[in-house]
């Protein structure tokens, strides 16, 4: 179902096109060295294409088409990335990362079955960052405090955001307001799940959203999840308020990550044990990989909240549908 285009009342861009440009950088500069400091991640290298038929490319919902495409060298046709889920915790196996220690990387992928809107593209770009932890770290606690940390280094950038640029004024809550998805359901249960994110969102200014995947008292998910990366127990959504937008805005998708017991529950809930005939599941399976925390979050979505922006498209060079263009250009918004 395509989403609807949003066009706040009076919206003008508080910076010009090069002015623009210029605090993109200052922002992804600024928070990348926050994120490392705050959570101990080496920046790495990350592909854009893997192997058709691996087990490594994101499965998002299960139901999105991923680009794919014949190479002539290699008789596997290679997929382009969704995101990098299962790719970083290999990542950190092969390059014998320890307890700790963890990584980030820039990571651009394309979502070809992805509805556009204010805040939703084709095109992704992400900070990827996945870290090893010790077995008794697979708690709500450790969780939560890997979410503070991201929250309180996005919080520090807003801040310097101002400061270089005084036309900018909202400001970023920088305590996360903790809620499971079933006691928001429980709060809200005549809404569907965006609006209840909306409503308490609204209310904290920045919600972890958590234990997202599995079904709820109603019978339905919150939200899709994948049923081999994150552990449905440990995982969540952060959510800030955007002034702009009027409205929730999904900021990163994060949780420790499934062990052996949780990848099979999950996998039979969804009935996808077959996933098994994949080396990244096995080594689940016979606990091989580490086990790890992770997530991903929007680079343009945090320009676009920071910049106090109304389009993703101000912030990302992508493609848009012609009508969004027209409209947009009719409200004076200029997509890049």
């Amino acid at each position: 179902m395509a989403r609807t285009l949003y066009i706040p009342e009076g919206y003008e861009s508080k910076l010009s096109l090069r002015e623009t440009q210029h605090a993109i950088k200052y922002i992804k500069d600024l928070f990348q060295q926050a994120l490392s400091f705050g959570l101990t991640l080496d920046r790495v290298t990350a592909p854009l294409i893997v192997q058709k038929g691996s087990g490594i490319n994101d499965d998002l919902n299960g139901i999105e088409r991923k680009v794919e495409f014949s190479i002539k060298e290699i008789e596997n046709d290679a997929e382009v990335v969704q995101s990098l889920a299962k790719w970083k915790r290999m990542a950190l196996y092969r390059y014998k990362y320890n307890a700790d220690e963890g990584i980030y990387t820039d990571m651009n992928a394309i979502r070809r079955d992805d509805d556009t809107d204010n805040v939703h593209s084709i095109f992704v770009d992400q900070w990827d960052w996945e870290k090893v932890i010790h077995r008794e770290e697979r708690t709500v606690e450790f969780l939560k405090e890997s979410v503070t940390a991201i929250v309180k280094a996005i919080a520090f950038t807003k801040r310097k955001v101002n400061l270089r640029y005084p036309v900018l004024k909202t400001t970023v809550c920088d305590t996360p307001f903790f809620i499971t998805a079933q006691e928001l359901e429980d709060m809200y249960p005549d809404k569907s799940g965006k609006e209840r994110e909306r409503l308490i969102t609204k209310e904290h200014g920045t919600v972890f959203i958590m234990q997202i995947g599995g079904n709820l008292k109603s019978g339905q998910p919150h939200d899709g999840r994948a049923p081999d990366y994150d552990d449905w127990s440990l995982n969540g959504d952060l959510l800030f308020w955007d002034e702009v937008l009027d409205n929730a805005l999904e900021i990163s998708s994060m949780g420790i990550r499934v062990d052996a017991e949780s990848l099979q529950a999950q996998l039979a809930a969804r009935g996808a044990e077959d996933r098994y005939q994949y080396t990244y599941h096995q080594m689940i399976r016979d606990n091989v990989l580490p086990l790890t925390i992770g997530g991903g979050i929007g680079q343009s979505r945090l320009c676009m909240l920071l910049l106090e922006k109304a389009h993703i498209g101000e912030v990302q060079a992508s493609i848009w549908p012609a009508s969004m263009l027209e409209e947009c250009a009719a409200h004076g918004i200029t997509l890049l």
